[in-house]
């Protein structure tokens, strides 16, 4: 393999000599082989938003030459537009305060930057902390960078999935509103609804979390940067803050806005924690629905078997025509790794010390794995699964004609200990309730009929 040499201040490093990352990313790379997951692109994104506004508010400051801010923005658009993947090669678990990547981008953006300055005829070079980095601190942009990666990922790929997976369902209400069934609590029948009522639950799990999801975003539109190391703004002019946010606004669309407490914005994640707390509630609803179509999909001969959900690929290397829930299998694991990240995020946010939070990139990439888990299950889970969900109504009216607790729909006429003597004795005889209460002279026939009509137990008057 061919090598150049790159220079930092601690001395010369050999570096790929097809790489764009200088000696810094090269050191971080070789002195963290600790696991295989790298930092995410979405950080890396997000960085190269910020650094592309930072040299904007730079030279609009008067602070830095406008071709050098030309030539970053140049290269941090490259990063965006995903064309320098390759060159962003650190692990999640480095220093905690995310320094060696944002130095990464530091050096990949002033290579690229400096060979584009080049092709204009221009002898200028890029200084990753000098020009690329000026007027910022790792301390800042890294928290800065998390928030622009947040934002962008709820709202434009969690969110669209909620409400994709949200309309299906609404649909399936409403195709489903007259299928009358029985209902269960406590894995025990109850009393009848329709599948359509079933479901409108989950569609209001799904409106609730995506209104909760989107309430809480407030809280990672503030930015960190213009906070430099410890919050106190040095080496950054009094502007830059509002400067870089108004930027960052405009190269996204998104609403941000500078953290008015630049301390706090270097030293807490509550803010992550809140809004991560509406993915697990998010994740918490996701295990009832998809457990709720597995169970009620169960069977097919030997399970509850009220609904019929796509078969989408044989279920066993062993057992012949068997075909398992995978969809849903998928989406309750996907929401058990939410759970656990979200344990993991709320440890680490109580762990700043004084003026810093060191564990900002495992904060960052389980927030962001939890979405991108979130968006890609929900999306799966409808197109191959929810779609596809149909009642199966002889079995359906099966389950409700059997059903002993129809016999609530007496307690008005007979009392309660009078339908509980009916229905104990339909069960010892494996008889019918009709037959029960006829036998126990509490009711004719047609007062049976005439109190005991399922459909309108789901639509009490």
């Amino acid at each position: 393999m061919d090598y150049r040499i790159e220079k930092d201040t601690l001395g010369e490093m050999k570096v790929p000599a097809e790489k764009y990352w200088g000696a810094q990313t090269q050191r971080s790379k070789q002195n963290f082989p600790i696991g295989e997951e790298k930092m995410p692109m979405e950080v890396i994104r997000a960085f190269a938003i910020l650094k592309k506004s930072a040299a904007k508010a730079n030279s609009e400051l008067g602070l830095l030459d406008k071709q050098k801010a030309d030539a970053i923005g140049y290269a941090a658009d490259q990063i965006v537009e995903g064309n320098l993947d390759d060159h962003f090669p650190l692990v999640v678990w480095q220093t905690g305060s995310g320094t060696q990547s944002n130095m990464n981008v530091n050096e990949v953006i002033a290579y690229v930057g400096t060979e584009w300055l080049k092709e204009q005829g221009s002898d200028i070079t890029l200084h990753p902390n000098d020009d690329v980095n000026k007027s910022q601190s790792s301390n800042d942009t890294y928290p800065t960078a998390m928030h622009i990666a947040f934002v962008l990922k709820l709202e434009d790929h969690v969110l669209p999935a909620v409400q994709a997976l949200k309309k299906t369902m609404g649909e399936k209400v409403e195709n489903f509103q007259e299928v009358v069934k029985i209902g269960r609590t406590h894995l025990q029948d109850a009393t009848p609804l329709t599948l359509g009522q079933e479901i409108s639950g989950w569609h209001r799990m799904l409106e609730k979390s995506e209104t909760m999801i989107s309430e809480s975003i407030a809280y990672v539109r503030d930015l960190a940067i213009g906070g430099t190391a410890v919050g106190t703004g040095l080496n950054a002019h009094p502007d830059f803050s509002e400067a870089v946010t108004k930027a960052v606004v405009e190269e996204t669309g998104k609403t941000f806005k500078s953290a008015p407490n630049k301390f706090h914005a270097l030293t807490s994640h509550d803010d992550t924690v809140h809004v991560h707390g509406a993915l697990k509630g998010l994740a918490a609803d996701l295990m009832k629905i998809a457990n709720d179509v597995r169970w009620l999909a169960s069977g097919p001969r030997s399970g509850i078997g009220e609904i019929t959900i796509p078969a989408n690929e044989p279920g066993s290397s062993i057992m012949p025509g068997k075909v398992n829930p995978t969809q849903p299998e998928a989406v309750t694991m996907a929401a058990t790794q939410v759970m656990g990240n979200d344990a993991a995020i709320g440890f680490a946010a109580s762990q700043g010390n004084f003026e810093l939070n060191v564990f900002k990139p495992v904060i960052a990439y389980n927030f962001l794995q939890s979405c991108q888990l979130l968006a890609d299950t929900m999306l799966s889970f409808d197109e191959r699964c929810v779609q596809g969900l149909e009642p199966d109504l002889e079995k359906i009216e099966t389950y409700l004609r059997d059903s002993l607790m129809l016999v609530t729909a007496l307690n008005p006429h007979i009392g309660y200990e009078n339908a509980a003597k009916i229905a104990k004795k339909a069960f010892n005889d494996n008889s019918t309730l009709k037959e029960a209460a006829v036998e126990l002279d509490l009711l004719t026939e047609d007062e049976f009929e005439k109190y005991v009509n399922p459909k309108e137990m789901t639509y009490p008057k």
